[in-house]
């Protein structure tokens, strides 16, 4: 994915991507739409907020430049589609972050994240458990 940065002091989607781009992102996932053009989104959003088609237009275009829609000329306007559904993008997202912090060695990395899940509530660490055994019987150990 190009040019998404990560963000640690917003949550959710506003974490990676800035807020009309996750807007936008959560419309379509929310509407499941296959194709969309930009009024479609436009219109969408207008329930919550004034917003201009051009300032859509142009978030629209960024969102295909960093690789989560796809676009094809249909006459005079673009027709969009989502390249990922929320879960792959939450889970590249994850991969990248994680990725990104191999910089500090392995065994650092994972305390971190055994730190992060056992503040969060037992019920994750206790998935991370089962994840890890699942791994290992994968793995034939």
């Amino acid at each position: 994915m190009r040019g998404i940065r990560f963000r640690p002091e917003q949550s959710g989607l506003r974490a990676t991507l800035f807020d009309l781009e996750a807007d936008i992102m959560e419309a379509v996932w929310a509407r499941k739409w296959e194709e969309f053009a930009v009024a479609d989104v436009q219109q969408e959003l207008q329930r919550q907020r004034n917003i201009a088609y051009t300032t859509v237009m142009t978030t629209v275009g960024r969102l295909h430049e960093k690789g989560l829609l796809d676009r094809v000329r249909e006459g005079r306007r673009y027709v969009y589609r989502p390249l990922m559904s929320r879960e792959q993008f939450s889970e590249t997202m994850a991969r990248e972050l994680l990725g990104s912090l191999s910089g500090l060695g392995h065994r650092q990395a994972l305390s971190l994240l055994v730190d992060q899940v056992r503040e969060s509530d037992g019920e994750e660490l206790e998935m991370l458990e089962v994840l890890i055994r699942r791994r290992k019987k994968e793995l034939g150990e």
